[in-house]
């Protein structure tokens, strides 16, 4: 409901857009043909106090500082809202102000991506928004431990507030303190390393959209930099646990593995448990406050403390053999959510030269040289995930035996368990399979194929795995997996 107090402006609203307001717990939303007016409601909810005029304005003009750099043509201006002469409101003018607005473009409902049902070419685009809005945040200075255990505590007297089994509070916020507890120095590591940055701080999925046909990120958190001053996993977290809920752990992982395959932040599954759980908690609780369906959110809590054993899993093989495939259908499953974290050596050397996945590299790119320190830094990164308690699979195509032993050092390094998995196909379908690539990490051309498959690779010690319409299948039959989950 729109406070009393802003009545008069809401009717004028309603009458300038057309249309009455859409609402959230402190925004009405006014959608005209080519304008939309957002009014921050005149309230104090604890969180946040907008009952004074000076600090809406101040809160508009904030929302629009931290918004305009993601999406320009979205966020246009602030502006007032004044009395003419005549008594009558007006947008603009040169009076005092009635009241303050965003002035934005109007979003088509069917483009925010809550209602979109999303393909891997825009879970992969989503991931890059982030990435890239992430890269550009200026670095804060926080204690994450504290700053973590103090969103924890306060958010309880929330979901009590809001109705929620009281058991089930206490037996979660049980879990979150033993796991803030036990991951407390790698969040304080992390903070050194650069990691804490002013964050959008609201990033679920209502709070993007297609624009021009492009994700775009919008509506960053304004009026609470504690709650925006964060880890960049934090950040991604909402997203994750959001795409999680609505879409599967197959979205979740595909925007988590894009995300890493971007930035290189392997140590980022560190916090994914604690970070992924108490989002859900948090969105429980508010749901459960506007009186809608909480009790998935809340199981998604319990689920995300749930341990589950990490374990490492290298895939090898010729070039065309479906190794990336194969990695992505096998990492939803494995080990805890949002399931594994797919190290692909294509996409560590495109990283490497600052470049996109799909972008084309030269052959100066693939020297002997560059190409030990792609396979050493995967290797460190697969540690790093083991290590945090994270399922890892290798994607490279190990032709050299001594590769394939150095892939089972992060394993042993790390006491895991450690399965290898090789590809094989007739020439001929791989030839095809290159021939048809598009959009692609791997450069990998039919010379490059047929000089590998001239090398003897040695003695192949790994589940060997036709590379058919059944290797998924056999894949997870050699790695000891049923169903859905791992052994």
């Amino acid at each position: 409901m729109i406070p009393t107090a802003q009545a008069e402006t809401a009717e004028f609203l309603a009458r300038l857009s057309g249309a009455v307001p859409i609402e959230t717990h402190v925004s009405a939303i006014f959608v005209g043909r080519d304008t939309a007016w957002k009014l921050k409601k005149a309230l104090a909810l604890g969180f946040l106090d907008f009952t004074r005029l000076a600090d809406r304005e101040r809160f508009c003009r904030r929302e629009l500082e931290l918004n305009q750099p993601h999406a320009p043509d979205i966020y246009r201006d602030v502006v007032s809202i004044t009395r003419g002469e005549d008594g009558r409101l007006r947008e603009g003018g040169d009076g005092p102000a009635v009241e303050w607005l965003l002035r934005m473009a109007p979003i088509p409902p069917e483009d925010f991506l809550g209602r979109v049902t999303p393909d891997d070419a825009l879970l992969d685009a989503t991931a890059d928004a982030v990435a890239a809005m992430h890269a550009s945040a200026p670095l804060a200075e926080v204690d994450s431990p504290a700053v973590m255990g103090a969103i924890l505590e306060g958010n309880l007297p929330s979901a009590r507030n809001a109705g929620l089994p009281a058991d089930r509070i206490e037996s979660w916020a049980t879990a979150a303190r033993a796991e803030l507890g036990r991951i407390a120095p790698t969040l304080a590591a992390r903070d050194a390393q650069g990691f804490v940055c002013r964050c959008h701080g609201d990033l679920h999925l209502g709070n993007l959209c297609l624009w021009h046909g492009r994700p775009t990120l919008f509506d960053a958190l304004e009026f609470d930099e504690t709650l925006a001053r964060i880890d960049v996993g934090y950040d991604l977290a909402f997203l994750l646990m959001d795409l999680d809920l609505r879409h599967g752990r197959a979205a979740a992982n595909r925007v988590l593995n894009r995300y890493v395959a971007r930035t290189g932040d392997a140590g980022i599954v560190a916090g994914l448990p604690l970070w992924q759980s108490m989002r859900a908690m948090i969105r429980a609780h508010v749901e459960a406050a506007r009186g809608r369906d909480w009790r998935a959110l809340l199981d998604a809590a319990d689920a995300h403390l749930r341990p589950a054993p990490p374990r490492l899993v290298a895939i090898g093989g010729l070039q065309g053999t479906g190794k990336s495939t194969l990695a992505r259908a096998l990492a939803p499953t494995l080990g805890r959510g949002p399931g594994a974290l797919v190290l692909r050596t294509d996409e560590a050397r495109k990283r490497r030269f600052g470049v996109a996945p799909e972008h084309r590299l030269p052959p100066d790119a693939y020297t002997e040289t560059v190409s030990r320190a792609v396979h050493a830094e995967v290797f460190a990164m697969a540690q790093t995930a083991l290590a945090a308690g994270q399922a890892v699979v290798l994607d490279a195509v190990f032709l050299d035996s001594a590769q394939r032993a150095a892939a089972e050092h992060p394993a042993q390094a790390t006491g895991q368990r450690f399965d290898g998995i090789w590809l094989e196909a007739p020439l001929g379908v791989l030839q095809a399979r290159i021939r048809a690539r598009r959009d692609d990490a791997s450069d990998a051309t039919e010379s490059v194929l047929l000089r590998a498959a001239a090398v003897d690779p040695g003695p192949i010690t790994w589940h060997r795995v036709a590379a058919d319409n059944a290797a998924v299948m056999n894949a997870r039959a050699s790695l000891g997996m049923d169903g859905g989950s791992v052994c």
